[in-house]
C-alpha cells in the first residue's frame, strides 16, 4: 500500500513576519511544518503500522530551504521524502497539479493524508483540487479514521458541529483535523535516523503536468497595521459600567 502525506513549509505563528520591498516574505525567520499536517502524517504512520506491505512517503513543494519540513515528517514515522523545487510561489490549482504528477510519477496512490488547511494562506483549496487531479473522493477534517480492505470510513466535523459519516473507496484525499489524533513527536533518535532516509528531489520544470491556464497571482503584500485609539473612562463604577455599554451599543454595535 502507497500512503502519501502531502506536507507544507509554513511560517512559525510565533514568529515576525516582515514584507520585503518587493512583495516577498523575509525568509529569515523561524519555518515549521503546517500544523494541521502533523496530523495527516501521524494518520499515514499509524495506518503504516497496522498494514501490511505499506510505505509513508511525504511530499512537499517549495524551495530548497522545504527539506527541513520533509525531514521533521520522516523523523515522525514517515519512510521516505519527494521534494518539489520551485522558487515561485503557486497558487492552490498549480500546487494540486504539481503534487498530483509527483505522485504519479512515483506510483500508484491508495490514500493520500494532509492537513485541512495550512495557516499561512488559509485557502482550503488544495486537497479538493488534488482530488480532481487524483479523480478520487476528498474528504475534510477528520475526526475520525479507520480502514477495511478496500475502503476507509471517516467521521468528519461539518462547519455548524454536526458530524458525518463517510465511506469511501480508495484511493482518496483525507484532510486531518486537529482533533484526528495525538501527533507523537519525534526523540532524537528519530531525527538521527530522518537524517538516513531517502529524500528525492524533482524541478517543478521536470514534472509532467500542464500549468493552468488561469490562476491567482500574488500581486502585493502588505503587513497589516492595526490603530488603535484606547479611551480612557473615569467616574465611579456604575458610570463606567454605563458607559461600556454605551460603546459596546452604539459604537461597536455589538449589543442591542
Amino acid at each position: 500500500m502507497n500512503i502519501y502525506v502531502c506536507v507544507k513549509h509554513v511560517p512559525d505563528t510565533a514568529a515576525t513576519i516582515r514584507i520585503n520591498a518587493d512583495g516577498s516574505i523575509d525568509e529569515n525567520i523561524t519555518f515549521i511544518m503546517n500544523p494541521y499536517d502533523e496530523n495527516a502524517v501521524e494518520a499515514a504512520v499509524q495506518l503504516n503500522k497496522q498494514t501490511a506491505d505499506a510505505e509513508v512517503i511525504a511530499v512537499t513543494l517549495g524551495n530548497q530551504s522545504a527539506e527541513a519540513t520533509l525531514r521533521s515528517a520522516l523523523a515522525m514515522g514517515a519512510d521516505r521524502g519527494i521534494l518539489i523545487t520551485s522558487a515561485e510561489r503557486l497558487d492552490s490549482i498549480a500546487t494540486a497539479r504539481a503534487l498530483c504528477a509527483a505522485i504519479k510519477a512515483d506510483g500508484i496512490p491508495d490514500i493520500v493524508f494532509m492537513g485541512k488547511e495550512s495557516i499561512d494562506s488559509e485557502g482550503f483549496q488544495t486537497m479538493y483540487r488534488l482530488g480532481a487531479c487524483l479523480d478520487c473522493p476528498v474528504v475534510s477534517n477528520a475526526l475520525e479514521f479507520s480502514m477495511t480492505e478496500r475502503s476507509v470510513r471517516v467521521t468528519c466535523e461539518m462547519e455548524s458541529g454536526d458530524l458525518e459519516h463517510i465511506t469511501m473507496e480508495t484511493p482518496c484525499v483525507i484532510g486531518a483535523g486537529k482533533d484526528l489524533n495525538q501527533p507523537s513527536y519525534p526523540k532524537l533518535p528519530d531525527i538521527l535516523k530522518a537524517r538516513k532516509k531517502p529524500l528525492g528531489t524533482i524541478a517543478l520544470a521536470d514534472l509532467e503536468m500542464d500549468m493552468p491556464v488561469s490562476r491567482v497571482e500574488m500581486i502585493s503584500m502588505k503587513s497589516l497595521n492595526e490603530e488603535r485609539q484606547p479611551t480612557v473612562i473615569d467616574g465611579t463604577a456604575d458610570e463606567i459600567a454605563d458607559a461600556i455599554v454605551e460603546i459596546l451599543r452604539d459604537k461597536a454595535k455589538v449589543i442591542d
